[in-house]
Formats: structure tokens, sequence, C-alpha cells
């Protein structure tokens, strides 16, 4: 596990906001427990289940994958979800879950600690307010993919529809493909690797965060700009793109755009009229 010394080398807690401080450090071994919550299932990795959902309702297949965990299930395999919508939601566990197919609108949403994989496509606000784990998808993904996602890692291997990581609050958003306008939209922490194009507005109106585009950029949003990639940057995206396999842009990782926030919208409610026309 990495340590805060390791993560400020790196790069990765240069504190960039004005006013008082955001940054809490606690250490997972304390006895509070901030890793799992006091009512979380002890689960057995090499103890694995599967069943089919195929005739099954949405909040079947929800009660079903938690009774299994509460069986002690720490692997678990629903077949034939049938792009149904909400499943996977709300797990606040330790849990390897594979879906074997597509899944509909509001997947794997509100989840914190899974490790999930997702054979086929997923519909719109897949891993909304995903706090950690792992979350990867075979093929597309909707719109408003990893909207309001605080932490882990979010990688869909094909293209992405528009609003991808609006709000984002942290972790790591992959897209191994194209994504759509208003990507990263109010985006505030966190980072994004797009290996493909980018639609109009990328980063519109983003307060801080880093997206990194390996294709065409159609156009910048207000107060999105160009920044300059390092090698902490280059060694970064190689070693997420590999972690999950997904084949890097054509032109290099070391050619990747660089999108930070330009900072001129953090007190924008104190510019004037005429001033605000000069931001917009």
């Amino acid at each position: 596990m990495a340590t805060v010394d390791k993560s400020f080398d790196a790069g990765l807690h240069t504190e960039q906001l004005r006013g008082r401080t955001q940054q809490t450090f606690f250490s997972a071994t304390e006895e509070e427990n901030f890793v799992y919550p006091y009512n979380a299932f002890e689960v057995d990795p090499d103890k694995k289940a599967e069943f089919d959902a195929q005739d099954m309702e949405n909040s079947a297949i929800n009660l079903r994958i938690r009774g299994l965990m509460k069986e002690g299930y720490g692997h678990i395999v629903v077949k034939n979800p049938r792009a149904k919508h909400s499943v996977g939601v709300g797990i606040l566990n330790r849990l390897k879950l594979d879906f074997e197919g597509s899944l509909g609108y509001f997947g794997c949403g509100l989840i914190d600690g899974p490790n999930i994989r997702i054979s086929g496509r997923v519909g719109w606000s897949c891993a909304e307010n995903m706090m950690a784990g792992t979350v990867i998808i075979e093929k597309n993904a909707g719109s408003t993919f990893g909207a309001a996602i605080r932490g882990g890692d979010l990688v869909c291997k094909g293209d992405v529809g528009s609003r991808t990581g609006i709000d984002q609050k942290g972790g790591t958003i992959i897209v191994g493909g194209r994504v759509g306008i208003l990507t990263g939209f109010m985006m505030q922490r966190g980072r994004m690797i797009i290996v493909g194009d980018a639609g109009n507005n990328l980063g519109d109106s983003m307060y801080d965060g880093t997206i990194y585009v390996g294709g065409e950029i159609a156009s910048l949003g207000v107060d999105a700009v160009h920044g300059e990639m390092t090698d902490l940057d280059i060694a970064w995206i190689e070693r997420k793109l590999s972690l999950y396999d997904v084949k890097g842009p054509s032109v290099g990782v070391q050619n990747m755009k660089k999108i930070v926030a330009g900072r001129k919208l953090w007190n924008y409610d104190n510019l004037e009229p005429t001033e605000k026309k000069i931001v917009l």
C-alpha cells in the first residue's frame, strides 16, 4: 500500500485550493475502522457462486447478491443480466463481482469496495457516486459515466457518451475509445484518461483535476486550458493503462494532451458583470 510520503513524492497531494484545506489523512488500521462499515459481510474471495438472472427482477438480483455475500461468498457471477437497470448498486463490501452480459441505467452505483467486471455494455450513469474499488466495462458505456465519482478506478474499454465524469470529485476514469460532449463538466478532483477523441466543451467549468486525451479535442469548455505533460504524468498513465490492459493512443502516451483548470472561475461570484463577460 502506498504511503502518504510516496504520494507526495509523486505529486498526488499538491494542495491547490485556496482557503481552508480539504485534505484529511487517516490510518485504515485505526480502531474506528474506516475501511468498511461495521455491518459489512465477511467474505472469502475463494468461495464462488453464480446464478442466472434472466428471469429475475432487478431488485431480486440485488437481494440475491446480498444474500450470497451474507453466506460468505467473495466471488459472485451473474449470468444474463439482460441490461436491467440499477443492478449491482449499494455494495459497501469487499467482493469480486462478474456480470456476464450488459447492464442498463445506473448500474453499479453507490459502491464502496467491490471489484466489478461487466462483459457487455452499460447504460447511463454507470458507477455514479462510486467511492472505492474497480469497475471494468469491456464494451461501450452511455452518458454521465462515472458521475460524481469520488474514488477507485472506473474503466470502459470502448466508447462513452456525453458528460463523462460530470462533477467528478476523485478517483480515476479510463476510456479506451472516444467520449462525447461536456466530458469533465464541473470536474472538481481526480484524473481522467481518454485514449481516443473528445467531443465539444471538454472540461467545461472544471474547478480542478486533470484530463488526458490521446485523440483530437473538438473544443475546450469554459476555463479549461492546456497543461504541460511531465515525466510523472507519462509514467502514471502508462501504469494505469497496462494495469487494465487498455491500449494506449497511436500518438504515444508522451504526446497526449493534458487539460487542466484555468482557475478564472474560482471566484466567479465576486467578479463584476463586465469581468464575467471577459471570462466567458
